[in-house]
């Protein structure tokens, strides 16, 4: 979080087109989903780097409105970039919850996306059997076990998912790298980590996005 707009790149984006809002597409920075679309000005925006929270301008309400200021279920900034014209944003946000209101996690019901996000969820599940380790849960045997134990099952699930993909049918290849997948997320959250840290490192080795702009500390 060491980027901060510029009130000199704030004053370049394109607040005259449609009187002094900027549109903003808002997007789950963990599965690419898009969660919303909001509006900005320029207060919003500022409001939006300084605090960490995705914060609109309301047309109905004539006011500045952070998301999550009475449900809680706020979003917080990872980044933030423009498109060519520099008159759209790009929002990539950690919802807390669902973004819309009608309780689902997206504003559009079928966007792109909710099979990755499930893996979001599924890891958000292991993070809380890590907390809690309730009893009779396969998850918290594992974390019980420790994590040589954990990696031996992952390298288990590894042969097994490569012994399918050779001799096996579809359908039995795709259920043993479910079983990989799993165990994966176990054994990076038994080390404090957790997928979305090996999908950066993935993001970053495929070629860095061009500059966008990050909440200031």
């Amino acid at each position: 979080m060491d980027i901060a707009l510029s009130p000199h790149e704030i004053d370049a984006l394109a607040w005259d087109k449609q009187d002094g809002l900027l549109p903003a597409v808002v997007q789950d920075a963990d599965n690419q989903r898009v969660l919303m679309l909001g509006y900005m000005d320029r207060a919003a925006l500022q409001t939006t780097l300084s605090s960490g929270h995705v914060t609109f301008y309301s047309r109905s309400k004539q006011r500045q409105w952070t998301k999550g200021e009475s449900s809680g279920h706020y979003l917080d900034l990872v980044w933030i970039e423009t498109d060519c014209d520099r008159d759209t944003l790009l929002v990539r946000a950690r919802p807390h919850g669902p973004t819309c209101h009608l309780g689902r996690d997206s504003c559009f019901a079928h966007a792109p996306g909710a099979r990755l996000a499930f893996l979001s969820e599924l890891d958000g599940l292991i993070a809380e059997r890590e907390r809690t380790r309730p009893a009779g849960s396969y998850t918290t045997g594992l974390f019980e076990r420790g994590v040589r134990a954990i990696a031996q099952k992952v390298g288990e699930e590894g042969v097994e998912t490569a012994l399918a993909a050779v001799a096996e049918d579809d359908a039995a290849l795709v259920g043993e790298a479910a079983d990989l997948l799993f165990h994966l997320q176990v054994l990076l959250r038994a080390r404090g980590l957790s997928l979305s840290d090996a999908v950066e490192v993935l993001q970053q080795r495929h070629g860095k996005p061009h500059r966008g702009f990050k909440p200031a500390e």
